[in-house]
């Protein structure tokens, strides 16, 4: 799941990823973290979720997809756009 939060006083936007609890180490890597994997690892939440979030310029599309240690590569299905290279995401 993906979730737009404009933060106050900015022209930045949080954008949320989320994915139900998983017993493995999973991260969304993308454009806005340089495609390094573990920059930004989803961490497990009370309502059985796990999720992180980053802030970006309002008007951004993000290309991204989730690492999973064992699972390996994946794509949001509720991004604006998935391809063969990942999932896309307007902010």
């Amino acid at each position: 799941m993906l979730k737009r939060t404009k933060v106050a006083k900015s022209d930045l936007v949080k954008v949320t990823f989320s994915l139900p609890v998983s017993d493995e180490k999973i991260s969304v890597v993308g454009d806005f973290n340089a495609w390094t994997p573990g920059a930004n690892t989803l961490v497990k939440r009370a309502n059985k979720t796990a999720s992180v979030s980053v802030s970006v310029p309002k008007g951004s599309v993000l290309h991204f997809r989730y690492l999973g240690e064992v699972s390996g590569w994946f794509d949001e299905p509720e991004a604006d756009a998935v391809t063969a290279e990942g999932s896309f995401f307007t902010v």
